[in-house]
């Protein structure tokens, strides 16, 4: 799984000109999920996103998480984190999971990350054409990538 996170002051998604999901202080996380990773992918990921210290205490420094700021946040299915361009210059995807494999493991982290904060995650819709707008607050954006732990 690989997935771009950014610190947001506010975030929505729009899918046929209809707000699907709005957040103010909070995470936008796309979740990109390959052929290969399965739940305990998705557990990985979620214990590291919701510990990430990215958010500033009283001092000015990051050193609070999602948890310690009760913030929000919306998870968007984006299979282009799988994108190779090697070859040429149209992306392939190859490395994307298929509907069939992805849409339960999305679902499977969506519900996982909502337990674990105690909050409705807000979403986009899988396989939509969405429109994703977002303020970067600071500017903080972390990839992670489950397959190198990083």
């Amino acid at each position: 799984m690989k997935v771009v996170i950014q610190r947001v002051s506010e975030a929505k998604v729009t899918i046929n000109e209809k707000v699907k999901s709005c957040i103010k202080n909070g995470l936008l996380v796309l979740l990109g999920i390959g052929h290969d990773d399965d739940e305990k992918d998705s557990e990985w990921l979620i214990k590291k996103i919701i510990n990430l210290r990215i958010f500033n205490d009283e001092d000015g420094v990051m050193n609070k998480s999602i948890m310690d700021v009760d913030g929000d946040v919306i998870v968007v299915s984006q299979f282009t984190l799988h994108a190779k361009t090697k070859k040429g210059n149209r992306p392939s995807y190859i490395d994307a999971a298929k509907p069939e494999v992805s849409i339960p493991i999305y679902e499977h982290f969506v519900l996982r990350m909502e337990e674990v904060l105690g909050k409705k995650v807000q979403t986009g819709e899988f396989g939509a054409s969405m429109q994703v707008s977002l303020i970067n607050d600071g500017p903080v954006t972390i990839t992670m990538d489950t397959k190198d732990k990083q």
